[in-house]
This record gives structure tokens, sequence and C-alpha cells, in this order.
């Protein structure tokens, strides 16, 4: 019987294969490279070294980057959505509702094989298009040299004293905000009321995180709610501020990666995804202060470990219904 690998098919094969290796040199095993657009909230100063260590393991790929806070980013894509030119290709923002909203509309891609390997499971969409890649609460930011009391509950800020030397982020500007005012009215003991006590008191919004620590440390306000990273790291870095972990709980985000449908560079945006995944993504974040998603990894020093902190729970899916409204609401209350 004849063999069907004769002779001139091995060398016809060899030289197909041979063939595949030279154009996988220069495009199918190729590093990814090219310019990547990636929008979103997370600080500029920040994410110049997030770029520059992805760069080191993806040194051809140009990241070009849009920053402002979450609901900007929305308001942005939106609008190159209308246009027909979306020219982001990785969104990450601190607001899970968002991203969910931004795969109902069905602007996600679906990244299946994404590296998720020790990624706690509520982090990862069922469907995979988008990622937690960081642990971040809200809570209370005290000016240490003018705070008449140390806060320990959600309360405290309505004792008038108070409520009319505190700040707040916007949910029009902040996605975290967001997410904390959607987890906060969902609680049966606080409610719309909570905001309007406040409002009413003399407690001001202004635009995201930023603002608040600036406001706080600065002494021009005492009290702040706030993602605990802005106000410990300006702790550390000598600002006169503590922050609370309130005995109520905290807000919870876990600042979710994502990849857009119509991104041009599929193969760096999947770098993108699978770097801020990597333990050299999380280890560089606990450096900026975050809580790291790989659980053998130790918090920033100082801070409690996430296991004992409590948190508030919500219905993501009845955010996400809430989410305009709530926005219209605290803008009635606080102005925007």
């Amino acid at each position: 019987m004849r063999s069907f690998f004769s002779g001139k098919s091995i060398r016809l094969t060899i030289l197909f294969l041979a063939g595949l290796l030279a154009l996988g040199s220069t495009s199918l095993f190729a590093e990814p490279s090219g310019v990547l657009h990636v929008y979103t909230s997370q600080p500029r100063d920040q994410m110049e070294e997030v770029v520059k260590l992805f760069n080191v393991s993806y040194p051809a790929v140009k990241i070009e980057l849009f920053r402002s806070g979450t609901t900007e980013v929305m308001n942005k894509l939106r609008a190159e959505f209308s246009a027909g030119a979306p020219r982001a290709d990785v969104v990450l923002i601190a607001d899970a509702v968002a991203a969910t909203q931004l795969k109902i509309e069905g602007r996600l891609y679906a990244y299946t094989d994404a590296p998720v390997k020790g990624i706690p499971r509520e982090l990862v969409d069922p469907d995979r298009t988008f990622f937690g890649t960081k642990y971040i609460t809200t809570g209370i930011v005290y000016n240490t040299k003018l705070a008449k009391k140390a806060p320990s509950s959600w309360f405290d800020l309505l004792e008038p004293e108070i409520s009319k030397s505190t700040i707040m982020p916007s949910p029009l500007y902040s996605g975290a905000a967001a997410i904390h005012i959607g987890t906060i009215v969902q609680q049966p003991a606080f409610g719309w009321k909570y905001y309007e006590t406040l409002a009413k008191q003399g407690a001001v919004a202004g635009q995201g995180n930023g603002t608040v620590i600036e406001a706080v440390a600065r002494g021009e306000k005492a009290y702040g709610i706030i993602i605990e990273y802005m106000a410990l790291n300006a702790k550390a870095k000598g600002s006169p501020v503590e922050f609370v972990f309130p005995r109520e709980g905290v807000s919870l985000i876990t600042q979710p990666v994502a990849i857009l449908k119509t991104t041009k560079n599929l193969p760096a945006a999947k770098a993108f995804v699978d770097w801020q995944l990597s333990e050299a993504a999380q280890a560089q974040s606990v450096k900026q202060g975050y809580y790291p998603v790989f659980p053998n990894l130790t918090p920033p020093a100082g801070y409690p470990s996430l296991s004992t902190v409590k948190t508030l729970s919500a219905d993501p899916a009845l955010m996400l219904k809430q989410d305009a409204d709530n926005k219209k609401i605290f803008a009635n209350l606080f102005g925007g």
C-alpha cells in the first residue's frame, strides 16, 4: 500500500510550514504594536506609570490616553458612538454599572480566553466582556487639625456642624461616586433622606474624588466622602488627614477593564487586558495604594485586610436601573 506521505508531499509540507513560520515572524506571531487608545478614569500620574511599566513588556505599543471622570469618559464614548467614529480601544473605569451598560448595548468585545486564573470570580463578567482590576472602597476622610471629632459612622456626617464642613464627589463626574450613592440609597437605614439631610445642612459636592482630598487636605473642608487610596496616599505624603472605614460598611468598586468591539487594534487591546490582570500590574497597583485582586498579594502598608472591612451590599441590576434617576436627584440636591 502506497504511503500517503510521499517524498514529494513531505517536501511540500516542510515548505508550507517554513512559509508559515516566515510569515509568523512578521504577522501571525508578531508582538502587539501600533497605537492603542485607552479611555480611563484612573489619575493621569498613575496611568503614566502604568504605561511605562506596560511598555517594558510591550515596547511596540504606543498608548494614547484620554483621562477624565467615568461619567465624562462615558459621555465622550457616547458622542463618538453617535458620530459613528469611536476612537477608544480599551476602557478602564471605576464603574461596573457603566461597563455593564456598555455590555448591554453590545459595545464590548467578549475576550473569552482572557487570563483570569487566580482572579476572584466576582470580578469576571460571566461573558468575559469586562474584568475587575482592583478593589476600591469609599469611606470618610477628615482633617486632623480641623475636625472637632473623629467620625466612626456615616451618621456622624449628619451632625449639623459636620455637615456644613463636608464635601463629596459628584456622580455627574465620578463613577466611584455613582456606585457609592447607588449603594447608599439602597440601604433602608439611609435612602435619599440621608443625602437630603446633608444638602439641607450645607454639605457640598465637588467634581471627582481629587477635589475632595484637595479641599480636606488644604483645610477648606474638615470632612469628605472619598475613595480610600486618595486619602491614604495623601496621608503618606504628609497631609494632615485620616481615613475612616465607617462601621456600617463601605461601598466597593472594582475598576473594570474592557475592550470595545470597534477596536482597531485587537492584539494590543488584548495585551493591555492581559497585563492589567498580571501579577506585575497588581504589584504596581499596591504601590499606587490599591487593594490587589490577587489574594496572595499584601495590601499597601497601613491598610486593613480587605476581609476585615465590612462592605455594604447592593443589587447591581437595580443600581443600573436607577442610575440616571440617581444622578438627576443628586443634581437637584447639590447642583451640577
